[in-house]
């Protein structure tokens, strides 16, 4: 039980990323590719300290 709601947990958190990402990529640096910089989301955000400052312009709207 507790594996699949962890589960669910990381499926909703990541459509909530992409879903947020998308709204508010209009505020980002970036131009182009929007689809599959929501997507991997998770990977960028980990490792590119640029993407993560567009990210959360993109959330916050700043």
């Amino acid at each position: 039980m507790l594996p699949q709601l962890i589960l669910i947990l990381l499926v909703v958190g990541y459509v909530f990323g992409v879903v947020k990402f998308l709204q508010g990529f209009r505020r980002t640096d970036f131009s182009g590719n929007q689809i599959g910089l929501a997507l991997l989301w998770p990977v960028l955000f980990v490792m590119n300290g640029n993407y993560r400052k567009n990210f959360f312009k993109a959330l916050k709207g700043s």
